[in-house]
C-alpha cells in the first residue's frame, strides 16, 4: 500500500493541474471545437505525468523520469504549434502555463508537494487576473515605471551580494540585515505610492488619509492642513489627519513585529490605547466628513539617495548604540532610542531590532520608542495648528486626545520600571 508522502506528492501534482487547468479551461470556454489544446483534464494529465516523472527521478530512475518530461512537453508543444498554423493567433500564455505545470508537478512528485500547490495557486491567480493586470499595466505612466524599477533594486538586486559577517566598530554592523531594514521601510513607501495610484484618486480625502498615513503621516497632516488653512478643505480633511495618525500607530507595530519582534508584546501595550483613541475619534470625523476628492499623498517616495542616507543613519545608530552599552549601560541605550526616534521613528525601531539580546530590556526599548512617537506627534500637532489655524482645529483636538493617552501610556510604563 502506497505510504501517505508518496499519495500526497502525486496528489500536490496532480492538483496544480487541475488549478490551471480550471482556470486555462474557463478562458478557453469560447474557442471553436477541435481548437482547443488543452482544458481541465488535459492538464490535470500533465501535472500527474509530471509528478509520476517526480517521483521516478527521487527514487533513481533519472532518464525515465526525463524523458517522459521531455515527451510531456513535446507533445504539448505540438498541440499549440498546430493550433497556432490553423488559426494564426499567437498565444504564448497557454503554452507556457502548460511548461509551468510540467515543473510544478516535477516538483511536487520529487518532494516538494506544498512548494507546488502554492507556486499552482499563484500560477492559477496571476492568469485569472489577466484583464486586471492588464488595466494595471496600461494605466502605468513613465513615473510608475521608474518608482517600480527603483524598488525592484532596492529589493532584489543588491541584498544577494552582501556579506553575511558582522563589521566595523564594536562589530556594529551585518550588511545584510541593515538592506533588509531598508527594503521593508521602503516597501511601506512603495505599497502606498501604489495603492494611491490605483485607489486614490477614486475614493477621496480619506482613502487618501489611509494610503498616505501608511507610509508619511507628516506629510498627509502637512498637504490637509495646507488645504484647510488656504480655506479650501472641511471636515473631510480634519478627519483624514486624524485617520492618518491612526494609521502611523499600525505602521509603527507592523514595523517592531518585523524587525524588533522581541519588544512587541510591550510596545502593544503602550500604543494600543493611544490606537484605540486614535480610530475612535477618525471615525468621529468621518461619520460628519463631506465626499471630497481630496488631494493626493506626497508623490514617487522611492528614491534610492534618501533610501542609502537612511543606511548611513542606522548604520551610525547601530555603533552609538554599542557605545552606550559600554559607556551607559541600558540606561543611556534608552536615552539613545528616545533621541534618535525624534528626528526618525523608523531608525530608532531598527536600531532596537539590530541590538544583540539583553542588551536593554525589552520593556525599556519599548517605552523609548514609544516616545518617539510622542514626539513625532508633537511635530504634527504643530503643523496641524500653524498651516491649518482655526479651520484645523477638530483636527488638533484629535492629534491632542491620541497624545494624552499615549503619555498616560508612557508614564504607567516609566512607573513600572
Amino acid at each position: 500500500m502506497p505510504s501517505t508522502d508518496l499519495l500526497l506528492q502525486i496528489g500536490s501534482a496532480l492538483a496544480v493541474g487541475i488549478l490551471i487547468g480550471i482556470e486555462r479551461g474557463w478562458q478557453l470556454r469560447g474557442a471553436q471545437e477541435g481548437m482547443r489544446v488543452a482544458g481541465v483534464r488535459t492538464f490535470s494529465l500533465l501535472g500527474l505525468t509530471a509528478g509520476l516523472a517526480g517521483l521516478l527521478g527521487a527514487t533513481g530512475y533519472a532518464l525515465v523520469a526525463l524523458a517522459i518530461v521531455i515527451g510531456a512537453a513535446a507533445i504539448a508543444s505540438l498541440g499549440y504549434w498546430h493550433t497556432i498554423k490553423a488559426d494564426g493567433v499567437v498565444d504564448a500564455t497557454s503554452p507556457v502555463a502548460a511548461m509551468v505545470t510540467l515543473a510544478l508537478g516535477f516538483l511536487g512528485g520529487s518532494g516538494e508537494p506544498a512548494l507546488a500547490v502554492a507556486g499552482g495557486a499563484i500560477v492559477t491567480l496571476i492568469l485569472a487576473l489577466r484583464s486586471e493586470l492588464h488595466r494595471f499595466v496600461g494605466e502605468l505612466d513613465e513615473a510608475d515605471l521608474k518608482t517600480f524599477a527603483r524598488y525592484s533594486v532596492i529589493a532584489l538586486a543588491v541584498l544577494p551580494f552582501l556579506p553575511e559577517d558582522r563589521f566595523g566598530p564594536y562589530d556594529a554592523w551585518d550588511a545584510q540585515t541593515l538592506w533588509l531594514v531598508v527594503i521593508i521601510v521602503t516597501g511601506f513607501s512603495f505599497v502606498g505610492y501604489v495603492a494611491n495610484r490605483i485607489f486614490g484618486a477614486k475614493r477621496g480625502t480619506i482613502a487618501t488619509a489611509v494610503i498616505g498615513g501608511a507610509y508619511s503621516s507628516t506629510a498627509v497632516t502637512q498637504s490637509f492642513s495646507q488645504r484647510l488653512g488656504s480655506g479650501q478643505g472641511g471636515s473631510a480633511e480634519n478627519a483624514g489627519i486624524a485617520l492618518a495618525t491612526a494609521v502611523m500607530y499600525l505602521r509603527v507595530i507592523v514595523l517592531v513585529a518585523l524587525i524588533a519582534t522581541p519588544l512587541l508584546s510591550h510596545f502593544i501595550v503602550l500604543v494600543s490605547p493611544a490606537l484605540i483613541t486614535g480610530f475612535i475619534v477618525s471615525y468621529l470625523l468621518y461619520r460628519k466628513a463631506e465626499h471630497s476628492t481630496g488631494p493626493a499623498p506626497p508623490g514617487n517616495p522611492i528614491a534610492l539617495l534618501p533610501a542609502l542616507t537612511f543606511v548611513a543613519i542606522v548604520a551610525a545608530a547601530a555603533i552609538a548604540a554599542r557605545w552606550a552599552q559600554e559607556a551607559f549601560g541600558e540606561q543611556g541605550i534608552g536615552v539613545l532610542l528616545f533621541l534618535m526616534g525624534s528626528m526618525d521613528v523608523d531608525a530608532s525601531i531598527v536600531t532596537a531590532g539590530g541590538l544583540e539580546p539583553d542588551t536593554i530590556a525589552n520593556n525599556l526599548a519599548a517605552l523609548a520608542i514609544a516616545g518617539t512617537i510622542l514626539a513625532n506627534m508633537a511635530v504634527k500637532l504643530g503643523v496641524t495648528v500653524a498651516f491649518g489655524r482655526s479651520a484645523a482645529k477638530h483636527a488638533a483636538l484629535a492629534l491632542a486626545a491620541s497624545m494624552a493617552v499615549l503619555m498616560i501610556s508612557l508614564v504607567a510604563g516609566y512607573l513600572a520600571l
